[in-house]
């Protein structure tokens, strides 16, 4: 089992997210915490991948065509750390 946890500043607005946001983030969540972060890759839609440059070591899973949510996975711990869910700048 792997436990997701949650920097403050994304717990505390989460609520301001668009309905559709919350609700593949609870997806993505169960998903994490059963399958682990591999689990993710079996399902296309979160186009999961990990970031480079200065976010070398991070990774990034779609929660919609704008919103992109950024994330660490610490294995030795069996833990997730999800650092920000923002609109993406393309």
């Amino acid at each position: 089992m792997w436990s997701v946890l949650e920097k403050r500043a994304v717990s505390r607005n989460l609520w301001r997210l668009p309905n559709q946001v919350q609700t593949k983030y609870e997806a993505w969540k169960r998903i994490v915490e059963l399958e682990g972060p591999w689990g993710l890759r079996l399902v296309k839609g979160f186009h999961d991948e990990a970031l480079q440059g200065e976010w070398r070591g991070f990774r990034s899973s779609r929660l919609g065509k704008k919103w992109r949510l950024i994330y660490v996975v610490r294995e030795m711990r069996f833990e997730v750390y999800v650092i920000d869910i923002n609109p993406h700048k393309y």
